[in-house]
């Protein structure tokens, strides 16, 4: 009768059957040299490291060699060993029948045991110079050895309660459906389920699925099993308990049990945060790439009309002006008199000539803004109240407030576009702009008493003037809000830090 070693049964297939490493770290916690050989072929299936350290050999090189040159022993006197002791429960002395050609040149103690885990049965030989052992030292022995296999357990369960996601090892039905066979503690945080309730009702994880996500992962499943290739799916799950869909990637690695069912183990994790911020981004980017392509119009527009202003007004201009000249010309060359309102008409020429290149340059850029932001944007809620006849008022806490560039260009430009919003939707009777500077930030408030932004219109797609804005306010490093007020009316915030 064999020795069954006791462990925990829920662990075993997965810690010991499962994961060669497992086993390894239990050879490598016994000092001696330690041969485990699979009884059915008498292979050598693992070794520790205190074999690999004396035979400066890998686990694939001793595995060439013979075991009489590596053990000192041949293939058929373990075989009647196996046979003859086939009912003894303790380690059991077995003498060499040569010196080892591997390794050690001495002649060694050989302790022999059986051993059975998975249901196999396996041959655990200790090689090393110590006397025969003793009933006790048996004793002692295996319970060493079923203590540094739970101690083993322990350290792999303490790496998977700490590792973030859900640890699992599943197989597929006749029916392609999914089996739990394993399901660590992070199930329930993941998928909403205890890992009991869900290795007792597996199918309920491709119920969670939509359709499209299911037969994803079936058809990812069905080319890993085919071709022994590790899953990498990303799929969506309905949690029904919090009325809320979750993004999973799930990776495992197939092997192919004794019985020819594969069987995959691996881990899945919440990347739905993870894919809303990819949403987010792309989005961002598409709206950015809206902007940019309206900005682009928007200069097309501003080009062609500034080359017809200059066209029509600068060059109407200056063609009465060539004629008026080439008029008073010709009539000083035949000696008649030029008129005073003849002078006159020329002169009011050259004036509307210069107005139209004063605005001109004023569309381009406002050279009010050479006076101060605080000045630029007193005379912009001034000209407002004249050209729309809707009262401004304008209010600072500082006389002066310096800013960059950028930062008056951009102020100026919303407040710009601010009043230009307001006199054709807002409907208003009042408009007032604040410009304060406040505990090192430089805060700019357009507020009118209209009927009052509605959010939805924040949202549109075509609402290029308050992405234009946003984008503006966001390149210098500041806030934008725009808010609707509690009686009525609609009130812009622009912050931006003082550089």
């Amino acid at each position: 009768m064999t020795v069954s070693i006791k462990v925990p049964q829920a662990s075993l297939p997965v810690f010991f059957n499962e994961n060669p490493q497992f086993l390894s770290e239990l050879l490598n916690a016994v000092a001696d040299e330690i041969y485990l050989i699979d009884a059915s072929d008498m292979k050598l299936i693992y070794v520790n490291s205190s074999v690999l350290n004396n035979t400066h050999c890998s686990l694939t090189e001793l595995q060439s060699h013979k075991l009489l040159d590596l053990l000192g022993v041949s293939k058929t006197t373990l075989q009647a060993h196996l046979y003859t002791h086939k009912n003894d429960q303790d380690f059991l002395r077995l003498m060499q029948d040569q010196t080892p050609l591997i390794g050690h040149k001495g002649h060694d103690q050989l302790r022999v045991k059986l051993i059975t885990a998975a249901q196999k049965t396996f041959l655990l030989i200790i090689k090393n110079d110590f006397l025969p052992i003793s009933v006790s030292d048996c004793r002692e022995c295996k319970s060493t050895f079923n203590q540094v296999l739970l101690d083993s357990e322990s350290r792999v369960e303490a790496i998977i309660s700490n590792t973030p996601g859900l640890v699992f090892q599943l197989q597929l039905d006749p029916k392609g459906d999914v089996v739990f066979n394993y399901l660590s503690d992070g199930c329930k945080a993941l998928l909403g389920f205890s890992a009991s309730d869900l290795m007792q009702q597996s199918k309920l994880f491709f119920a969670m699925m939509n359709p499209r996500d299911r037969a994803s992962l079936r058809k990812r499943l069905k080319l890993s099993a085919d071709e022994l290739i590790q899953v990498d799916w990303e799929g969506r799950v309905w949690i029904n308990d919090w009325q809320d869909n979750k993004w999973i990637n799930l990776r495992a690695i197939p092997k192919v049990l004794n019985d020819g069912v594969i069987q995959w183990v691996g881990i899945m994790i919440n990347i739905t945060q993870s894919k809303n911020e990819k949403h987010e981004l792309q989005e961002s980017r598409h709206e950015l790439a809206q902007l940019t392509v309206h900005m682009n119009q928007i200069k097309e527009l501003e080009r062609t009309r500034i080359a017809r202003e200059i066209h029509d007004d600068l060059g109407g201009n200056l063609t009465a002006i060539k004629i008026s000249l080439a008029s008073i010309i010709n009539r000083i060359a035949t000696g008649q008199s030029v008129s005073i309102e003849h002078a006159k008409a020329l002169e009011s020429i050259v004036d509307s000539t210069f107005e139209s290149i004063h605005k001109i340059s004023s569309d381009l850029r406002p050279n009010i803004l050479d006076l101060g932001i605080v000045a630029a944007l007193e005379w912009q809620a001034k000209e407002f109240e004249k050209q729309v006849g809707v009262s401004c008022t304008f209010t600072t806490n500082q006389s002066e407030i310096v800013v960059t560039p950028d930062q008056a260009i951009t102020l100026f430009r919303i407040c710009q576009e601010s009043m230009s919003n307001i006199a054709k939707h807002a409907n208003a009777t009042s408009v007032h702009v604040e410009l304060n500077l406040h505990y090192g930030e430089i805060i700019m408030k357009i507020s009118d008493n209209g009927v009052g932004i509605d959010f939805a219109d924040t949202y549109k797609p075509n609402s290029f003037g308050l992405r234009g804005m946003q984008e503006r306010v966001a390149a210098l490093y500041g806030s934008f809000d725009i808010d609707k007020l509690a009686e009525h009316g609609t009130a812009i915030t622009v912050t931006l830090p003082i550089e």
